[in-house]
């Protein structure tokens, strides 16, 4: 450790040097460059050095990163930094420091460590270090050097080349051994501007990846997790020779992953408590049928066992015995998978673990077989020759159908020790979530009363059912009026009601609304636009300068329909045109009916892909240019 350290201090100091004498690209040149951004990032280079020790792959990495202040906004924002590191990633050494723009060095002494999780996680063994770079103005360089030691060489991270800031050179170096085997894969947006360089030098080779005039990445509230996007490298152990020489498989291939995750079952479950026993019979007595017992097990499961997520060490990758998880009646997504699976088997119906990565996640096992493709765990069981795939972690989850976050993704399914299966997780068609929104509008002294009832299945039906399940009333009489919102900001909610009856995958609510000043009267006509809702507006994409993929949670069909009554002694003297308006991508329909005293218009929306690619941005806006006009549409009323 000594010696790699001392050669990362060496190429410390030459970058310091060079930027001593370069002046750091020149700061004026820099400002014009980047005429918007509070600072930038000149070297971020990362370097990995993978050898043999004790006959197996050793691991250690070190960081070095130089950010550059252009504004004297920057410190309010940017002042601050840190770095992680866990049990897996041991941390060796760190420094930092602020070169000011005379080329003054203030070292930083006030680091400060705590727990870096997410906000759903309840323990996370992943700690955040973080300080604030002194002095920092524009001209000044805030500089990181950071070692660690790595655990397991099998969680390699992924090295991305892009953040929330532009970086000037972004830099992969991966020195390995000759006895080891490395391979990678780029992945993102932009691939083409990373470099490879592989150089032989002495005992091994140097893998040299690199970005130069790396572009900040651009957030959007609607893309895909931001592996799917930005541009990065997985880079791996496919295998390596042990001291005898011999080969020996490490990542290779699909089985060399399965063998590394069924070693983290086998020693989980080996016999069932008398307590999980007795849960299992209270349930399925009486029932015949394996999914009636299925269905039982799953929802007291759901409804039983609380999720936390708990992600310590080793137990980010080991699930917990069921018995322990019954007693605590509660666990993460690998416990919610462990109880849901004995049980099953249990009661006779054949349960498998299953690991699988969410739609965060852009990566496949039959692509790259790593760990790092899976970043969840659930139960799958078999009834006859179909699969059905139950996620413990979601309450509000209909038996039969996956949680919405897993659809379209491999599931790499644990039949036995040495036996495995992929599958693709279905996606649900759009006939399953449906939403229909029907509103009854009457003309008054005052504007317009009207009532609404809507009704929701499939994802639609789960979601609401989440929010009654944890909202309290004051969150939730908030969230309905802007729910419910409709025709202008003078809308009010008067009441609602939500049927509770209903089944899991079904919801329908109830409400009454006023709407002052609605339509306009000219003499003894009214004009109407019974459209109550502009959807999508201002919701074209920026193409082509926008790359990044828009993600949808599911398939779905929106429909809405306003039933107008016209009044006694008027007449509908211009009744708008229908339009329908589809593409590859999606579309709409709006149709204009008159029957008697009611006039009815219904508009549908339709979503058939669950990721728009830029590919598909130009359908996407065209269907837009066709949509938009129809808003202005007016029904006319005159008096017979």
């Amino acid at each position: 450790m000594g010696r790699s350290y001392l050669l990362f201090s060496t190429l410390f100091a030459c970058f310091y040097l060079c930027f001593n004498a370069a002046k750091a690209q020149d700061f004026e040149t820099l400002r014009k460059q980047f005429p918007d951004e509070k600072a930038v990032l000149l070297n971020r280079v990362f370097e990995y050095n993978i050898d043999i020790k004790d006959g197996a792959p050793h691991v250690e990495s070190k960081e070095l990163q130089q950010i550059e202040y252009l504004l004297g906004s920057a410190t309010a924002y940017m002042g601050g930094y840190g770095f992680s590191h866990s049990d897996f990633h041991k941390l060796v050494s760190y420094e930092a420091f602020t070169q000011s723009p005379d080329g003054k060095k203030q070292k930083v002494t006030d680091f400060k460590t705590s727990n870096d999780k997410e906000s759903f996680v309840f323990y996370d063994d992943v700690k955040e270090t973080s300080f604030h770079f002194p002095s920092v103005e524009p001209g000044a360089i805030g500089n990181l050097k950071v070692a660690w030691a790595n655990k397991d060489p099998h969680l390699l991270s992924s090295y991305y080349f892009t953040g929330y800031m532009p970086v000037i050179n972004s830099e992969l170096k991966v020195t390995v051994s000759k006895d080891i085997s490395l391979k990678y894969r780029f992945i993102g947006l932009d691939t083409s501007n990373i470099t490879v360089n592989i150089e032989n030098k002495g005992r091994g080779k140097i893998y040299t990846f690199q970005y130069k005039n790396c572009p900040a990445d651009r957030s959007y509230h609607n893309a895909p997790g931001f592996a799917w996007y930005s541009p990065h490298v997985v880079f791996y152990i496919d295998s390596y020779k042990d001291d005898k020489g011999n080969t020996v498989p490490y990542l290779s291939n699909l089985d060399d992953l399965y063998h590394l995750n069924y070693s983290f079952l086998k020693n989980v479950n080996t016999e069932v408590s008398p307590a999980v026993k007795h849960i299992v019979d209270s349930l399925t007595n009486g029932l015949q049928s394996e999914e009636d017992k299925a269905r039982s097990i799953y929802s007291w499961v759901q409804h039983s066992i609380k999720y936390v997520a708990f992600e310590d060490g080793m137990g980010g990758f080991i699930p917990r015995d069921a018995q322990l998880v019954c007693s605590r009646r509660f666990g993460d997504c690998k416990d919610m998978a462990s109880i849901l699976t004995q049980m099953l088997n249990t009661a006779g119906v054949k349960a498998y673990f299953t690991w699988l990565g969410t739609r965060d996640l852009p990566y496949k096992f039959t692509q790259t077989p790593l760990p790092l493709v899976s970043n969840h765990m659930i139960c799958t069981i078999k009834l006859g020759d179909k699969y059905i795939f139950l996620d413990g972690t979601d309450p509000t989850c209909v038996f039969g159908m996956p949680s919405s976050g897993i659809q379209e993704k491999e599931a790499l399914i644990a039949i036995n020790e040495k036996d495995y299966q992929v599958l693709n997780i279905p996606v649900v068609e759009k006939s399953k979530n449906v939403l229909v929104d029907t509103t009854w509008l009457e003309l008054n002294a005052n504007g317009i009363s009207g009532r609404i009832k809507r009704n929701v299945k499939g994802y639609f039906a789960m979601d609401m059912h989440g929010k009654l399940m944890y909202w309290d009333q004051t969150k939730l009489n908030e969230y309905m009026k802007d729910e419910f919102v409709r025709g202008s900001n003078k809308f009010k909610l008067d009441t609602f009601y939500v049927d509770k009856k209903q089944s899991a995958d079904e919801l329908s609510i109830y409400a009454g609304f006023t709407l002052p000043d609605y339509g306009k009267k000219l003499g003894d006509d009214y004009y109407l636009n019974i459209n109550l809702f502009k959807f999508y507006q201002n919701e074209q994409i920026d193409y082509p300068k926008r790359k990044v993929p828009i993600e949808h949670s599911f398939n779905y069909i929106k429909k809405y329909v306003t039933v107008f009554k016209v009044p006694d002694g008027y007449q509908v003297s211009y009744l708008p045109q229908s339009k329908s308006y589809h593409n590859k991508v999606w579309g709409f329909d709006i149709q204009y009916l008159q029957k008697g005293n009611l006039v009815t218009m219904t508009q549908e929306f339709d979503n058939d892909n669950l990721m728009l690619a830029s590919t598909d941005f130009d359908q996407w806006n065209k269907v837009l240019e066709n949509l938009y006009p129809l808003y202005k549409e007016t029904l006319s009323l005159s008096k017979k």
